[in-house]
């Protein structure tokens, strides 16, 4: 499974930008995503999941009510909807699946990585 996650930018504080996850190759079977994300010299932190199906979404809680995930099973697509955004958002941003569709928290609850999209949000 091959992961390509695209949409990172540079935005002012206060807009919005859309990050998408595309899955390619193996990609069979259900699957969870998740977005995570992280900023040099600190772990990878978790962002959101989103389950196969797309009825259960979970969200770190630095960004419940400001990002929004969803998914486009036709096109293998996740995508995660950034709102309100602000210096602390900036980060290379990383999707990655859990073919056990569990959604979880932990970096290593996932199976494949995409390579990361850079999100800088100038003051």
């Amino acid at each position: 499974v091959q992961l390509q996650a695209s949409g990172g930018g540079l935005v002012q504080t206060g807009g919005s930008l859309r990050l998408s996850c595309v899955a390619s190759g193996s990609t069979s079977g259900s699957y969870a995503v998740g977005w995570f994300r992280q900023t040099p010299g600190k772990e990878r932190e978790f962002v959101a999941a989103i389950s196969w199906s797309g009825r259960s979404t979970y969200y770190a809680s630095s960004v419940k009510g400001r990002f929004t995930i969803s998914r486009d099973n036709a096109k293998n697509t996740v995508f995660l909807q950034m709102r309100s955004l602000s210096p602390e958002d900036t980060a290379v941003y990383y999707c990655a699946v859990d073919y056990t569709d569990g959604s979880g928290w932990f970096v290593t609850d996932y199976d494949y990585w995409g390579q990361g999209t850079r999100v800088t949000v100038s003051s």
